[in-house]
């Protein structure tokens, strides 16, 4: 028996697989074409941690937790070619796909990355959705991170996938429609339905699983070694709003909230995100509740100035004396908009035990603070003048 885990190269896929392989005996397959590495360089960024090569990733898995059962495989997922011999070689049980072009404003630059983030997402979706019919594979599960993106910004609380719709008395429950703000975003919404139709018409069991912004650096099995740690961006592009904030304070500068800065977005720590994605993909098939479903991997909303006033008061912790300053919004947004988001199944999958906000926090400071002097040299990526996520 194997499992496959798509992405397994980045920021929440790797540490991902650690976990999976800890919780089974089962092989563990790694794929990646190593492509964030090659996107975040291209803007002019870097991790502000360093990224072991795959082969000091799994010889420090393999010294460090004993994990024997994980191996690796280069390709790119919108090589059908490669993809067919994947499967027919690994004949996974179950595929946990997070791979993916993951940043909305890097979707935004212009057309031809807007195409390319469609085009690399929904063909290696589709190509990993199709194998898995062609080759005799379709009772795998199918396990993928989309994103709560795909809900965009109602005024009514957010359901856990599907929408109500009533019409001349009658009601039913619909997928909830495409109301996403970016075309990377748009291209999960299309992910989404198409795994959706694959289950109909393939009858493959497919895990939705909607990811909220994920802030963090540390796992339980990324801590034990520096080979082992997983990358952390805090450039405009690729580096979500708690990591950008975080990289201010650490390099010295004041936490820029754009307006008010009161609407609230949904959060998860990279911990509770690890966690749910190893538990779905070592699940009993006769424990997951229905044969596809939606999960709002999504710990609790919190508004864009409480992180910058938690990550100061966390701060303090650390001996950084960091500021809230509140700058004109260049955005024409909402900055009240008060995000409701339903999560029940997502939190009955992890039993109701989420890291708190000003835990991540702490990680992410004991992680970067040592690494200033990486941050403090692209500060360009992170300063005043760019876009709040």
């Amino acid at each position: 028996m194997s499992i496959l885990v798509t992405g397994a190269d980045g920021y929440v896929g790797w540490p991902t697989a650690l976990r999976i392989a800890d919780r089974t005996d089962d092989r563990v397959v790694l794929v990646d074409n190593f492509a964030r590495r090659e996107w975040v360089e291209e803007v002019g960024s870097v991790s502000a941690t360093p990224v072991a090569s795959i082969d000091e990733r799994l010889e420090a898995a393999r010294e460090v937790h004993g994990l024997r059962n994980l191996s690796f495989v280069e390709g790119d997922l919108t090589e059908k070619s490669f993809v067919k011999e994947l499967l027919q070689v690994h004949e996974p049980d179950t595929v946990v796909h997070a791979a993916a072009q993951p940043s909305a404003p890097y979707s935004q630059i212009n057309g031809e990355r807007a195409n390319y983030t469609q085009h690399n997402n929904l063909q290696a979706t589709r190509n990993l959705l199709f194998g898995l019919e062609e080759n005799g594979l379709a009772d795998a599960h199918f396990v993928e991170t989309t994103t709560t993106g795909v809900y965009g910004a109602p005024e009514f609380p957010i359901p856990e996938g599907g929408a109500t719709m009533e019409s001349q008395g009658e009601r039913d429950e619909v997928p909830f429609p495409a109301m996403s703000g970016s075309w990377y975003h748009m291209s999960k919404s299309h992910d989404a339905a198409n795994m959706r139709l694959a289950h109909q018409q393939f009858d493959i069991p497919t895990s939705d699983v909607r990811t909220a912004i994920v802030y963090g650096t540390e796992t339980e099995e990324t801590r034990a070694d520096d080979r082992l740690k997983t990358r952390f961006d805090f450039d405009y592009y690729f580096g979500t709003v708690g990591h950008r904030f975080c990289a201010q304070a650490a390099a010295g500068y004041p936490v820029t909230v754009y307006g008010k800065g009161e609407q609230r977005k949904p959060f998860v720590s990279l911990e509770d995100a690890v966690e749910g994605l190893a538990r779905l993909a070592t699940a009993d098939p006769d424990d997951r509740p229905a044969a596809h479903t939606v999960y709002n991997q999504v710990t609790r909303a919190i508004s864009i100035v409480e992180v910058a006033n938690t990550i100061a008061d966390v701060g303090d912790e650390f001996d950084l004396d960091v500021a809230v300053e509140h700058f004109e919004n260049p955005r024409d947004e909402d900055e009240t908009h008060k995000m409701e988001i339903e999560n029940d199944r997502y939190d009955a999958l992890i039993d109701g035990q989420a890291q708190s906000f000003e835990a991540g926090v702490r990680d992410i400071f004991e992680t970067i603070v040592p690494r200033q002097d990486t941050i403090t040299a692209h500060e360009d990526r992170f300063l005043p003048g760019v876009l709040e996520e």
